[in-house]
């Protein structure tokens, strides 16, 4: 896959974020998830490859834009397929919370997992304790396992977990372990990639959250050198159906992240509002900045980027 896709793909992310932030705080998730989804669509189909979302809004009837299976790009050159989120966390942005990014995977065809949009349970490391979790044990037991392996003690962990009412046993458990825990509203994407960042003060991630988004953070987190093990939960037998015609047979699988991203993969993600990993889009007269990350799995580069935004030198993306 060549490297100057992850330079192109990084526009993506811009445009979205930029689209997006202009609702933040504003109480309106709809029209900040559209905002985002209008811009990266546009821009994707302004690159000379051929693309294939495999996660992205939803089906095609729930879906206009960046729907599963939808065509992308210009149709000739490289097939790659997408794990795509245009605003990961429409509610952070919505209510004007942190943490909120506009996030795209690229992979060569077929090296995603094609996730239904059902539940995942998750368990996301750093590279320091990659090798250490397992979803076959008790949150106290991996706890226990990160901890050796990041040479600290259990009580020296930070766990993030989403605030619901589901994960009310496991922060019991947390608890009664001694970890400290970060609850979060939304964003578990975000707070998976920050237990690759040495500052963030994140350690774990655990918990239920969107299969969907689980594909894309285990993209991230290759790219980062950390670990993530994944299993699917259904709700209904009809998720249990769909997912069968999507061509997955072992519906109790725990997925780990060689499985949910293969071979070679890009990541890159554009902070809308303020966060643990990246900064926020700053509006100024006439312009705006941004701040983005880019990563490859091939080469383990990690490059930040910082741009200023020129509206009247450039395309306008609804924003």
């Amino acid at each position: 896959m060549d490297r100057n896709f992850a330079l192109e793909f990084v526009r993506v992310t811009e445009a979205a974020a930029l689209a997006s932030a202009r609702w933040m705080g504003r109480g309106e998730e709809k029209q900040a998830d559209q905002a985002a989804v209008e811009a990266m669509r546009k821009i994707l189909n302004s690159i000379q490859f051929e693309g294939r979302v495999v996660i992205g809004e939803g089906e095609r009837d729930e879906a206009p834009m960046l729907y599963i299976g939808e065509k992308v790009g210009k149709g000739s050159g490289d097939k790659l397929d997408l794990a795509l989120d245009p605003l990961e966390g429409t509610t952070i942005c919505a209510s004007g919370g942190t943490n909120a990014l506009s996030v795209i995977a690229i992979a060569e065809e077929g090296h995603f997992l094609h996730a239904p949009d059902v539940y995942m349970q998750k368990i996301a490391v750093g590279a320091e304790a990659r090798g250490a979790i397992d979803l076959t044990l008790s949150a106290t037991e991996n706890l226990k396992n990160i901890a050796q392996a990041k040479k600290c003690n259990v009580q020296d962990l930070t766990v993030v977990v989403l605030d619901r009412p589901r994960h009310h046993d496991l922060i019991a458990e947390l608890r009664k372990a001694g970890s400290r825990i970060w609850l979060i509203g939304d964003g578990d994407v975000s707070a998976a990639i920050a237990t690759c960042k040495a500052d963030s003060g994140v350690d774990v991630l655990m918990g239920v959250g969107g299969a969907p988004e689980g594909v894309i953070a285990a993209a991230a987190l290759r790219c980062k050198g950390g670990d993530f093990q994944g299993r699917l939960v259904f709700h209904k037998e009809e998720e249990k159906v769909r997912a069968k015609t999507m061509g997955l047979k072992d519906l109790d699988k725990i997925y780990k992240i060689d499985e949910l991203a293969k071979g070679n993969v890009m990541f890159c993600a554009t902070g809308v509002t303020q966060g643990t990993f990246l900064d926020g889009v700053r509006f100024f007269s006439g312009g705006a900045k941004t701040h983005s990350v880019v990563m490859r799995s091939e080469s383990g580069t990690t490059r930040f980027i910082q741009a200023e935004h020129h509206f009247d030198r450039k395309p306008r993306y609804s924003w």
